[in-house]
């Protein structure tokens, strides 16, 4: 059995005791502290070496356990699982299906994006080939995507107010990096989201809180509670299609949120990189165009290859976002805008795009077909699909059996603040690159295992 040097003070820690164990426990594991198979004190005896109660223990032990991150065997106790499988995909050469993060057929794009390296490096001046990048050599991109966007529900664009990033997740950091102020700044995430936003925020040294959501979208009051007491600053947030469970934020709801944003002085950042259909709503940007941020990215529609994102900034920030992306990275290489701006002008483009839609279109049939008995949530031109677990499944032991059984997904917990509440669910990602034939094989052996939960073992 392990020593307890790893226990945290409870004296000094804030939040439930409970949650503070359990991050204690992830961290002495990710330390080595506690090695794979070592065996953890029972309950009432690490309740009474901590000074706290054994029930305190046990719910910290049954998370973890749910979560994965630990065993639990009746009369042998608790135990760091031994050769716990990484969560990452295989070669794509495996057999296995893997179903991590959305992946676009090739229906097109790899010819068309070839064919926009070749046409920059046979017109592209020589000395452009020995210099940073500068604003001026990415204004056909920003021209092309101004008007890729001049008509969607976003506010009024003009070129100025766009800036060019190293894709999606580059365009989150710098606008916190253009927001954030002070020592120690609060963001805010809708309780169930992105792990990206959260890893922003916390590079940059940011609180980060959650917002439950009701039907609608995010809780009216408790946004309000937290923009006043918390200091929030920022609102990090995706109204059309949230990940990983598919939900849209109501149009009454858009305009709530923004009307409590506007009235504590709360920015707020709307994502907009998994949807591939009309808008559902207008965004922030266009709700209350001096605090919203709008940011988007062609990896998910046409090539995750062409890293490339954007944000629309508010009115009044854009020359605040130009200097961070400067001072970040000196730029997004001219190669790559452009290409993106060959891309979005061709002709071929719409019918690329259609026929990638229509691909996922039919394999999100398919999943669907075979997962409908189950608690599913999903969306037309979304790649992705949200399974609640039946009773009796945590979603730490069913992706390890799905992971033996050749199928890799991603578990709720990889969208969840290390100290929010629990849900047992599992984010399924289409495939592209794969037959819809071995989908549905996957879906079939995710119905079988969904079928047959095993029984529970209490710690």
């Amino acid at each position: 059995m392990t020593d307890t040097i790893w226990l945290p003070d409870f004296a000094q820690s804030n939040g439930p005791k409970y949650r503070t164990l359990e991050n204690s426990i992830r961290q002495a594991i990710r330390s080595g502290e506690l090695g794979e198979g070592e065996r953890l004190p029972p309950v009432r005896e690490l309740g009474w070496q901590a000074g706290i109660t054994p029930g305190t223990v046990a719910r910290a032990y049954k998370n973890l356990v749910d979560a994965g991150v630990l065993e639990s065997t009746v009369g042998r106790g608790t135990f760091v699982p031994v050769q716990r499988k990484p969560r990452v995909a295989p070669l794509d050469h495996d057999p296995a299906a893997t179903l991590i993060s959305p992946r676009l057929p090739d229906v097109g794009q790899s010819d068309l994006l070839r064919e926009a390296y070749a046409d920059y490096a046979k017109n592209v001046e020589r000395d452009r080939l020995l210099c940073y990048p500068v604003r001026p050599t990415q204004t056909e991109a920003i021209r092309a995507f101004v008007d890729l966007h001049r008509d969607d529900p976003i506010g009024e664009l003009h070129e100025d107010d766009v800036v060019i990033t190293h894709g999606g997740q580059n365009a989150i950091s710098l606008v916190l990096m253009t927001v954030l102020r002070g020592p120690s700044p609060t963001v805010l995430v809708d309780a169930l989201s992105y792990g990206g936003f959260r890893r922003a925020a916390e590079v940059l040294r940011a609180r980060v809180l959650g917002v439950d959501w009701d039907d609608e979208g995010p809780i009216p009051e408790e946004f309000e509670r937290l923009c006043r007491d918390e200091g929030v600053q920022i609102f990090l947030t995706s109204s059309e299609v949230n990940n990983p469970m598919n939900r849209t934020t109501s149009i009454r709801r858009r305009h709530e949120i923004a009307e409590i944003a506007a009235r504590h002085g709360v920015h707020i950042l709307d994502d907009d990189c998994y949807r591939n259909g009309p808008f559902i709503g207008p965004s922030y940007r266009q709700i209350i165009p001096e605090l919203a941020w709008y940011t988007t990215s062609p990896c998910k529609s046409f090539s995750a290859a062409l890293r490339v994102g954007f944000v629309a900034a508010p009115t009044g920030w854009a020359n605040r976002l130009i200097r961070a992306a400067s001072a970040a990275s000196y730029g997004v290489p001219d190669a790559v805008t452009a290409a993106y701006a060959y891309v979005a002008r061709h002709p071929k483009t719409p019918q690329i795009l259609e026929a990638a839609r229509q691909h996922l279109a039919h394999m999100l049939e398919t999943a669907v077909n075979c997962l409908g008995a189950h608690r599913i949530s999903w969306r037309k031109d979304v790649p992705l699909i949200w399974l609640e677990l039946p009773e009796g499944w945590r979603m730490g032991e069913f992706c390890r059996i799905a992971e033996r059984e050749g199928v890799f997904v991603r578990t709720a917990e990889d969208f969840s603040l290390r100290d929010g509440r629990q849900v047992q669910g599992v984010r399924i990602a289409l495939n592209g690159e794969m037959s819809t034939q071995r989908l549905e094989s996957a879906m079939m052996t995710l119905n079988g295992l969904l079928a047959r939960p095993p029984e529970r073992i209490s710690v």
